[in-house]
């Protein structure tokens, strides 16, 4: 397993080691003495599973009460995953990193408490699953716009594909008004 630094510190990329063969393969998804040992030392309380469709952009989300780290990966499909660090007093206070995740390659991404998170769909379909450090709470959540201008985020949408947003999603609030973290 490898945990390979970011742009942005404490987001990791996890590649995992694969044993395969003509059976299929083998992983370990998740250790939690090797993520400890990498700095990830929460405890994960919750798996969030989505499907999406090509074009679904979800996000940015994040909670302001019961903030969650997630650890990200696509079951299915592959996706173009942003983080957002939220954190005022970083030096990488709204910058975003953002990865490629194939259900092939079956990496993951590491985001900590306190950054907002999302998330474009390339493949036809893509299932996502991702682990969080606390429960989901509708009242503390938040959402910022996917293409605020200040925020710069390159996502890889395909013109030719119609770009799907939820309601929530097509009312995100500009970065500048966001409640961000001390």
């Amino acid at each position: 397993m490898k945990f390979i630094p970011t742009s942005i510190q404490d987001v990791l990329i996890i590649e995992p080691t694969l044993f395969a063969d003509e059976r299929g393969f083998f992983m370990e998804a998740f250790h939690r003495q090797r993520y400890a040992d990498a700095g990830i030392r929460y405890d994960f309380v919750q798996d969030n599973q989505s499907l999406s469709m090509k074009g679904t952009l979800r996000g940015l989300h994040y909670q302001i009460v019961h903030v969650q780290g997630k650890l990200v990966r696509a079951l299915k499909g592959t996706v173009f995953d942003v983080a957002v660090d939220l954190r005022k007093n970083s030096p990488t206070f709204g910058k975003w990193v953002g990865v490629i995740l194939d259900a092939d390659k079956k990496n993951q991404l590491w985001i900590p408490p306190f950054f907002a998170h999302g998330f474009y769909v390339l493949s036809e379909q893509a299932e996502v699953l991702y682990k969080t450090t606390d429960y989901y709470d509708p009242q503390a959540e938040r959402c910022i716009m996917w293409n605020d201008p200040q925020l710069g985020i390159e996502w890889p949408i395909d013109e030719h594909t119609p770009l799907l947003l939820s309601p929530k999603d097509q009312q995100g609030i500009g970065f500048k008004q966001a409640e961000v973290f001390d």
